[in-house]
């Protein structure tokens, strides 16, 4: 199968690993509590986005786009920017229960978004149109949250310490700053929202 893979296929493995060492490193920095390694995972996925870019434009300089290239890349941006952010969350205190809710929405958004791209190009490439705008954000864009647990680290504000604090609502506690990982799942699925493709 290997020898089937083309340069960019490798670029995306080179994404779906930084997700997988990132998610490693949040789950490290909840062993020992050494905010370095929660710093190492936050670094990991601006990496995995230059991998996500490169790779597509690699494909396109090389003429070389296959369904299986398509598949792998939603594959590791699942990984890189839907379960990996998700895990820095977590690991970075906001694991109460509303908070654990609000994470797994916002990773099922993250892969019904791929998903109804994935159709969507399928279903354009058929009438050899090429897609020209995103619905909804682009799943890289958790890159952005996962900058703001990145400077909460910097700064020593995690866990009980998180910007925003805890709030409770009924029996289990919140913390606000997972409302910002609701409102990017919210934007991924929207159907309203059309952002051009570069």
């Amino acid at each position: 199968m290997i020898r089937g893979f083309h340069l960019a296929d490798f670029l995306t493995l080179g994404n779906a690993a930084c997700g997988v060492v990132a998610i490693f490193a949040a789950m490290a920095y909840l062993e020992a509590r050494e905010a370095g390694r929660l710093l190492a995972a936050t670094a990991l996925l601006p990496l995995a986005l230059v991998f996500d870019v490169l790779d597509g434009r690699v494909a396109r300089a090389r003429r070389a786009h296959s369904a299986l290239g398509r598949e792998l890349d939603s594959l590791a941006d699942v990984i890189s920017f839907g379960v990996a952010p998700a895990a820095i969350a977590y690991a970075a205190g906001m694991n109460a229960v509303w908070d654990v809710v609000i994470l797994v929405y916002f990773v099922c958004c993250g892969v019904s978004r791929l998903a109804r791209f994935n159709v969507t190009a399928e279903t354009l490439a058929a009438h050899s149109a090429k897609v020209t705008y995103f619905e909804g954000t682009p799943i890289p864009t958790s890159v952005v949250l996962v900058a703001i647990v990145s400077i909460a680290a910097w700064v020593g504000r995690l866990g009980d310490t998180l910007p925003g604090g805890a709030v409770h609502l009924g029996p289990w506690a919140l913390h606000p700053l997972t409302v910002l990982w609701a409102v990017s799942g919210s934007l991924m699925i929207s159907k309203t929202l059309r952002i051009p493709k570069l």
